[in-house]
């Protein structure tokens, strides 16, 4: 299972982004479905997750200008991303818990990151 996001880039204070990542090979089946991010010198956070049913989760620090949505049929995950701030400048990696067949377990998988920076 590979996934690849997209949609990273510079942006000015208030601005917006969207990223985009999509999951390829021998999937049977997505749960959960998220997005992540590792600033320099810090530890790799969550930013957004969506479970299989639609639920969603988000911590406080972006709650009310994120917002992350999925696609089933294109084994595909978003996140919308606006007011952006400086703070928010960071490499994002999409990730996904997948099974290659309905007799095998979930495994997490990573994107590559995509870079977000935001310009003050």
């Amino acid at each position: 299972v590979q996934l690849q996001a997209s949609g990273g880039g510079l942006v000015q204070a208030g601005g917006s982004l969207r990223l985009s990542c999509a999951a390829s090979g021998s999937i049977f089946s997505i749960n959960d479905m998220g997005w992540y991010r590792q600033a320099p010198g810090k530890q790799r956070e969550l930013v957004a997750l969506i479970t299989s049913g639609g639920s969603l989760n988000y911590p406080d620090s972006v709650k009310g200008r994120f917002t992350i949505s999925r696609d089933n049929a294109k084994n595909a995950v978003y996140l919308q991303m606006n007011s952006l701030k400086p703070e928010d400048t960071a490499v994002y990696y999409c990730n996904a818990g997948a099974a290659t067949s309905r007799w095998s377990s979930y495994r997490n998988y990573w994107g590559q990151g995509t870079l977000v920076t935001v310009s003050s």
